[in-house]
């Protein structure tokens, strides 16, 4: 009960327009009021949120909107149906946003004027134990935004190589000791396959000092987090086909929670590409299907830290289509 008092309070702070309870208690956004005003909305046009989640976003663009506006919100997860919004301009696809084009065009959509991903977890997510995104509870270790999906991080950890899960920290969690973790996950599933966070989490406490030990245990679940729900290659796919679906001068808005996900947003804003090369043309001028709207990364100040901390660790980028 303290836990959901706690949620409560915090949630109290938040701007969206929302006063569904439900909705606010479901995840605080980062960064609302840069989002929207990142998306530039035009009252009769058509935008897309990528990530509904708790609507929080989807309530404030819909609120910019006029009469012939229209909003299309994606959602994989089940427990976002709940929060689906009655109204005649918004559209609920259930579905990874790694299919934007095809549901765009089932919807007789050929064009957009915006789009928003919040590529953070939620706070939903992290606080309900039993969807395994948290190492504070002992719950099932599933991490799947799709709850349908077959691959679980349970799955992953017992039937994974040792290459493979070295990989998966390495390149996920950003471990250098990657090796060594796979190497002592392959010893341990052979007694007992992993299913629980804190038995999984034992075996994990002898490479983390105490001083790093959460910094750490976070770097592992994120690892497992991305893979477990590809989500590289689903970001990846998203910002090759906002290139085909965006109107001229339409915005990409994405929030994203850690560098692996900045780092390929800001090459793919600056480059067009995910390798951040740069092909100018003859005058110098850098070929990029894009500009960016803010030169420099957006973040959260003191008071929104202060009322969401989890807003600390997110980074706002806005682009625009030349």
């Amino acid at each position: 009960m303290k836990i959901k008092k706690r949620q409560i309070q915090d949630e109290s702070n938040s701007n969206s327009t929302s006063g569904d309870w439900e909705a606010v208690v479901y995840h605080t956004p980062a960064l609302l009021n840069e989002t929207i005003e990142g998306l530039h909305i035009k009252p009769d046009g058509v935008y897309v949120d990528v990530t509904f989640g708790g609507g929080g976003h989807s309530r404030e663009i819909l609120s910019k909107l006029g009469p012939t506006g229209k909003l299309l919100g994606f959602d994989q997860d089940e427990d976002a149906i709940k929060n689906g919004i009655n109204d005649p301009r918004f559209i609920f696809v259930r579905s990874n946003f790694r299919y934007l084009t095809n549901f765009l065009r089932y919807h007789n959509i050929t064009k957009v004027d915006g789009i928003l991903a919040d590529l953070g977890v939620s706070s939903h997510h992290f606080d309900e134990a039993e969807r395994g995104f948290s190492f504070r509870f002992d719950g099932a270790l599933d991490m799947r935004m799709n709850t349908k999906s077959p691959l679980t991080a349970a799955v992953l950890l017992n039937t994974y190589s040792e290459e493979q899960l070295a990989d998966v920290f390495y390149l996920y969690g950003e471990l250098h000791n990657s090796r060594k973790i796979a190497r002592t996950i392959a010893i341990a599933r052979n007694n007992a396959p992993f299913d629980r966070i804190f038995p999984f989490i034992e075996v994990l406490k002898p490479f983390f000092g105490r001083e790093k030990e959460k910094k750490d245990m976070a770097r592992v679940f994120q690892a497992l987090r991305i893979e477990v729900n590809k989500e590289m290659d689903v970001l990846k796919s998203l910002l090759e086909q906002s290139l085909q679906v965006l109107n001229p001068e339409g915005r990409l808005v994405v929030l994203t929670y850690h560098s692996l996900e900045d780092r390929l947003v800001k090459n793919f804003f600056r480059s067009g590409n995910f390798e951040g090369k740069i092909e100018k043309d003859f005058y110098g001028n850098i070929l990029s299907p894009l500009k960016a709207v803010n030169s420099k990364v957006i973040i959260a100040d003191e008071a929104e830290v202060e009322r969401n901390p989890r807003a600390r660790s997110a980074k706002l980028r806005i682009a625009e289509i030349k």
